[in-house]
């Protein structure tokens, strides 16, 4: 059995935070694995995704599918880094005016860090 690779870690400990009723963590982690997601997205053309009737032979729902962009596991990383740069400077901005925020900031930084040091494969 393969190690867990670092979206399988996002996805267990996103699990982990939902049963745990840790909002702040889980909102940290589903900003995180859509930030993954976005970065598979391959970009469509426009003259791709114009319908001028369902019934032209291959431009019905599913015909502009493409497979995903495939991520490195090095440019996983890099956005799993810039998340939690981007909860740095919230925490940051928070801190002042609202504690409780940056506190939340500050444990979503924290699960992302424990996320990265865990081996992958």
């Amino acid at each position: 059995m393969l190690p867990p690779t670092l979206r399988d870690r996002l996805h267990h400990e996103l699990l982990a935070a939902r049963r745990g009723g840790d909002r702040a963590v889980a909102a940290a982690l589903r900003s995180t694995l859509a930030a993954l997601a976005n970065a598979e997205a391959v970009a469509v053309e426009d003259d791709a995704t114009t319908v001028t009737s369902e019934y032209v032979a291959g431009l019905g729902a599913g015909a502009t599918d493409v497979p995903r962009r495939l991520v490195t596991e090095a440019e996983q990383r890099a956005l799993v880094e810039a998340e939690i740069a981007e909860l740095r400077q919230a925490a940051t901005a928070y801190a002042p005016a609202h504690p409780e925020r940056a506190a939340e900031a500050v444990a979503g930084i924290a699960v992302l860090e424990r996320v990265l040091g865990e081996p992958t494969r």
